[in-house]
């Protein structure tokens, strides 16, 4: 029997992880007018959600038990497993016909495992990480990047759409998340050229602002130029994406890389950078404090530049 596509008032959600993307995330869904049960490890940051309309729940068991379709954003591959796989977990309160959405970046071979472990109990797994950062999350506009059957997939049309701008099936199991490495690879190196560029440009004596409106809009513009640029001259490190996620994230890209044979220097360097900037304590602050770690290099105390 083919799959009916989700509808607001008729198919229940469940939401679990409801931190800086997820909480966004979330409130569109509820925003169609679905409803949604939802569970956070801290109940304080659902309460939003909450006040809106949302349901809650004790435990990611209990979220499947009242859901049709069950999404999750947490934090680490072992939050995933947990959440997912453990004997409270998701998998454990579905029914066959459930679909389970795991939105966190995380490992593909988790991704194929749940799968596999779903498809023994007559559920979905999909695996559909994203991109966009806060920003993209508040505004429904992040990149959905999707693995998983292509008819559950169609079946969640309306919440992709309600969520993101640009939704793309990308294979089967692991083939969102295969693409959420490639996405975070192009990041990586990238920040570490926003972050040196303005560096030089503030040691040249130039007015950021103003190299900006140069610089951004040509060939050298990105989106982490024109979206983060402005926050590295502001002081502004609150965080779009934590460090330390973002470390976790250039791991499993590593990792893989390594499994296939791949050398990705570059991605080594920028992990390694990473690294040395939380150590500095920044891990909790957003992927373009960066800046703090590659300005303390050369002996400058960027948040107290003149």
């Amino acid at each position: 029997m083919a799959l009916e596509t989700v509808q607001p008032g008729k198919t229940r959600l469940g939401w679990i992880g409801t931190g800086v993307m997820g909480a966004s995330m979330c409130g569109h869904l509820l925003a169609q007018g679905f409803q949604v049960t939802v569970y956070n490890r801290t109940r304080a940051k659902a309460q939003k959600l909450l006040d809106q309309g949302a349901q809650w729940a004790n435990s990611p068991k209990a979220v499947a038990e009242a859901s049709d379709v069950i999404f999750s954003i947490v934090g680490f591959p072992h939050d995933v497993r947990e959440v997912i796989l453990g004997p409270e977990g998701v998998l454990a309160g579905c029914k066959p016909g459930n679909i389970i959405v795991d939105m966190t970046t995380s490992e593909p071979s988790l991704a194929v495992e749940i799968a596999q472990k779903a498809k023994e109990k007559g559920v979905y797994a999909i695996d559909a990480p994203v991109s966009g950062g806060d920003v993209g999350a508040r505004q429904g506009t992040l990149s959905i990047m999707i693995g998983g059957d292509k008819e559950a997939v169609e079946a969640l049309m309306p919440c992709w759409e309600a969520m993101g701008k640009t939704i793309v099936h990308q294979g089967g199991p692991g083939a969102g998340q295969h693409t959420k490495m490639v996405n975070q690879i192009l990041i990586a190196t990238n920040m570490i050229g926003v972050c040196e560029a303005l560096l030089y440009g503030y040691k040249a004596g130039l007015d950021l602002e103003t190299v900006l409106k140069s610089v951004a809009s040509g060939a050298a513009g990105s989106w982490s130029l024109s979206n983060l640029g402005p926050r590295i001259i502001q002081n502004n490190f609150d965080p779009g994406f934590f460090v330390e996620h973002f470390i976790k994230d250039m791991g499993i890209a590593l990792a893989e890389a390594k499994r296939m044979g791949l050398s990705l220097p570059g991605l080594a360097l920028a992990h390694q950078l990473y690294i040395a900037l939380q150590a500095q304590g920044h891990g909790r602050d957003g992927t373009h404090a960066l800046e703090l770690a590659l300005a303390r290099l050369s002996g400058i105390d960027w948040k107290n530049r003149k």
